[in-house]
């Protein structure tokens, strides 16, 4: 029944109005997917190969469909990745390209599902592990700088996060009321402030200001919610870190490794912080451990340049305890086999899995089905524009579907 019987690939745009893939997946049965690459800023070492689409689509259909049509299941979501992986050859789809193969590999779960009359978490849940259908807390970026708006803060984002929220659809209008409050904030302190690529706020002031404007803004939602709301960081430290003088660079500031890991040990504490992406350089598994062995009984520490949703990675990020939770991004990796191979791992050795947008985003909701057949504890989505609150509301919409 689920027998692919074609695969279309074309250009389509993402939210910065780059090219991106979009592949279309077709069951002997009539099951239909579609799925379309999203594409990151701040993009790790050693994130798999994102080639430009045309290029990427090319390698596809010469390379990977002939290996699909009429030979694999799309209900055998490891078959279907693993001819991707056969027809690409490397280790990081540098042949064919991680956009074309990610398109193509959430497509054909998405016909597979087609074909089941099933919600895509459920066939994602059954068909990797058993789902326990737990819903995630959205974390929202409400003030963001480095990579994603150059002017604003050096740390990247500043992330809502309404973890006492009762429920997914309150938790998501709650991080919508912390980016109007921000706003606010900053509007009440004479600053005027553009949009990064996420929809968060850019405006033009240091990171401890921004620490005031969010806890402020945080803590007038909360008062009026009822319900806790705390914050969270995505440092992007990578994008700071001078390896020529071994220190984090912010602006006319530096710090060295070990500097880093108190500043950011002090944040968690003065913050309360929920959450900490990437405080690190994407090599600094030493300085990893140490702060998640000081702080990791408080907040998430999570690996995402560290990681990259790469399984090898990971496994030396568990041996030395650097980090207590890994970012998963199927793109970064190329394959949702891939993605989901890494998140097992991390909750066999006690590891959080946090399901991730890029910021270059489409429409494609498929990472919200992601985060609940992986009863991951966050999603990261952001918190407006329509590539952002689509994801948001497939939440909601999930939510009311597995009641």
């Amino acid at each position: 029944m689920t027998l692919i019987e074609s695969v279309s690939l074309r250009r389509v745009l993402d939210s910065r109005g780059n090219a991106t893939v979009e592949a279309d997946v077709l069951t002997e049965s009539g099951g239909f997917g579609r799925a379309a690459a999203p594409s990151g800023a701040s993009t790790g070492e050693y994130e798999a190969i994102e080639l430009p689409p045309r290029e990427s689509i090319a390698s596809a259909r010469q390379h990977a469909v002939p290996r699909l049509v009429g030979e694999v299941y799309a209900g055998n979501q490891r078959d279907v990745d693993a001819a991707l992986r056969a027809a690409d050859g490397t280790d990081d789809f540098s042949e064919v390209g991680a956009n074309s193969a990610v398109a193509i590999s959430m497509a054909a779960s998405k016909a597979a599902a087609d074909v089941l009359g099933v919600p895509l978490f459920q066939h994602l849940g059954g068909t990797f592990r058993d789902a326990t259908h737990a819903f995630p807390t959205p974390l929202g970026n409400v003030v963001g700088g480095g990579e994603h708006a150059k002017e604003a803060t050096h740390i990247q984002e500043f992330l809502s996060a309404p973890v006492g929220a009762p429920s997914v659809s309150e938790a998501v209008f709650a991080n919508a009321a912390v980016h109007a409050a921000v706003g606010d904030v900053l509007d009440e302190r004479g600053v005027a402030a553009a949009k990064g690529d996420e929809g968060a706020w850019a405006p033009p002031i240091d990171d401890a200001e921004a620490f005031e404007v969010v806890e402020e803004a945080t803590d007038r939602v909360e008062d009026d919610l009822g319900f806790e709301v705390r914050f969270g960081l995505d440092v992007a430290a990578a994008e700071l870190w001078d390896a020529d003088d071994e220190v984090y660079r912010y602006g006319d500031d530096e710090r060295t490794p070990d500097e880093q890991v108190d500043y950011v040990e002090e944040l968690v504490t003065e913050y309360d912080l929920a959450y900490v992406e990437d405080p690190f350089d994407e090599d600094a598994y030493d300085s990893f451990a140490e702060l998640t062995d000081r702080v990791g009984d408080r907040t998430l520490v999570c690996g995402d340049d560290l990681f990259v949703t790469n399984v090898e990675r990971l496994e030396r990020g568990i041996e030395e305890g650097a980090a207590n939770s890994i970012l998963i991004k199927p793109n970064q990796i190329g394959t949702l086999t891939d993605a989901f191979d890494a998140v097992e791992l991390a909750h066999r050795n006690g590891l959080d899995a946090v399901v991730s947008h890029r910021s270059g985003e489409t429409e494609d909701t498929t990472i919200a089905h992601l985060a609940v057949a992986t009863a991951a504890p966050f999603i990261k989505t952001g918190t407006v524009g329509g590539e952002r609150t689509a994801k948001l509301n497939e939440l909601i919409r999930i939510a009311e579907e597995a009641v």
